[in-house]
């Protein structure tokens, strides 16, 4: 018999003031989380901070994450450091503070005239400009230094003009800029660039709503009567993990449509409702945004994928805390999980609901 089947039990029984002490232990009960599922959040717990852990001994003196091979260090940066303040942790306080201190060092130092963060040298630096954008919005609020924080704003203005002029004709960006990429557009890179955008403008920055709005329009106009969002403009079928991605950009982009955004939410549904269900690739990728959509949802839909997915995390998580899924190596695959597990915390303003 159940602890809440003996209270009942004992208050059909008692009369008076033993009623009264039974009642609120009955409500305790009621709403505490069954046993197991606090055992199952005890067991995340413990590996996001075995992960956060990881993340911070792995950051070079320099301040950056790198995929394989030294490749990509400004984006890989930009999302190791948004897992750790993921966990509370400030540029002044809190465990990662020094780690977070040194990002923001890093990716100020990687800052262009142009507006640029990152390396032209890069074969996808729009990447890494999304999420240094991304990541220095949600900084700012909390950076104290005066003379820093102008150069975070100054950085982000111009981050923002740089972000307009690489977007396309279509509406979308590349991996580099139009100028730089023949206007060659591509789903997941638009939808890093919004959500800088949504990082800025959520930060005072001003964003200019047509760079906005045509993006919006982009994802419509790559989406499919299936509810898939294609690779580009130019089609090639519906993807799953830049659906899922894209409903997180509307998301951002403040822009829910009752007949247009449900389409797409079915169409991932019917996708990843298996989360062991491997067969669209990029796994990793496609459940960072799609937990972002299902945390912003709730309920039960946000209730019973939690539970799957940090089930899956846990068992798949090295015992020194990372995880090594992705061929774009341990920090980034490390990073977006920890995003994942930590969604319930609520602490950046760019994931809460």
């Amino acid at each position: 018999m159940s602890r809440i089947n003996i209270l009942q039990n004992e208050m059909r029984e008692s009369d008076g003031p033993m009623k009264n002490l039974l009642l609120p232990l009955l409500c305790l009960a009621i709403m505490a989380p069954p046993a197991t599922a606090r055992a199952a959040d005890k067991d995340a717990e413990r590996i996001v901070g075995r992960g956060l852990d990881w993340l911070a001994t792995h950051q070079s003196r320099l301040g950056h994450w790198t995929a394989p091979e030294g490749r990509y260090p400004t984006a890989i940066t930009a999302l190791s450091a948004m897992a750790l303040l993921c966990e509370g942790s400030t540029t002044t306080q809190g465990k990662y503070s020094v780690n977070i201190r040194r990002t923001v060092n890093y990716l100020v130092s990687r800052a262009n005239k142009n507006g640029l963060i990152g390396a032209r040298d890069d074969d996808r630096y729009t990447y890494g400009h999304g999420f240094s954008m991304l990541f220095l919005s949600q900084v700012l609020g909390e950076e104290e230094d005066l003379d820093r924080r102008k150069e975070i704003i100054d950085i982000l203005n111009n981050a923002v003009k740089f972000t307009g002029q690489a977007q396309t004709g279509a509406g979308g960006w590349g991996y580099v800029s139009a100028k730089d990429g023949g206007d060659f557009d591509e789903g997941s890179t638009t939808i890093t660039q919004v959500q800088g955008l949504r990082g800025c403008r959520n930060a005072g920055i001003a964003v200019p709503k047509e760079i906005i709005d045509k993006a919006v329009g982009y994802i419509r106009k790559c989406t499919g009567s299936d509810g898939g969002v294609a690779y580009n403009s130019h089609g090639g079928g519906g993807r799953p993990p830049i659906t899922a991605a894209a409903i997180a950009c509307l998301f951002n982009a403040g822009d829910y449509d009752d007949k247009f955004v449900p389409k797409l939410m079915h169409y991932c549904e019917q996708n990843f409702g298996d989360v062991n269900n491997q067969s669209s690739g990029h796994w990793h990728y496609a459940h960072y945004y799609y937990s972002q959509v299902l945390y912003r949802e709730g309920g039960k839909k946000w209730d019973t994928y939690r539970k799957l997915v940090y089930a899956r995390l846990v068992s798949e998580a090295n015992p020194d805390g990372y995880w090594e899924q992705g061929f774009m190596g341990a920090a980034y695959t490390t990073a977006m999980n920890l995003t994942i597990l930590q969604l319930d915390r609520g602490t950046l303003p760019i994931y809460q609901r």
